[in-house]
């Protein structure tokens, strides 16, 4: 498999862009490790890429995701202390 459907090239942007993801989301549905690679992208903050189906945008946007998850849990629990 050429790793460069999963990379993009300097510049690639709009509908190049769109189409080369697509066509490396497709290889990942069918990847037995999916998964496991898309936990590692974000576990690591993979900037660069399609890992386990997901894109550079859509891993930032689950990061965004979990960073305001845990900035509201922990505001939650500050709270909670301090009406104790």
């Amino acid at each position: 498999m050429d790793s460069s459907l999963f990379f993009h090239p300097e510049g690639e942007r709009g509908a190049a862009r769109s189409a080369r993801e697509a066509s490396a989301k497709e290889v990942c549905m069918r990847c037995p490790v999916r998964a496991e690679c898309a936990a590692h992208a974000l576990a690591v903050r993979e900037p660069y890429g399609v890992w386990g189906g997901l894109t550079e945008d859509e891993r930032e946007e689950l990061m965004g995701r979990a960073r305001h998850r845990l900035v509201r849990t922990g505001s939650s629990a500050e709270a909670e202390a301090g009406e104790r």
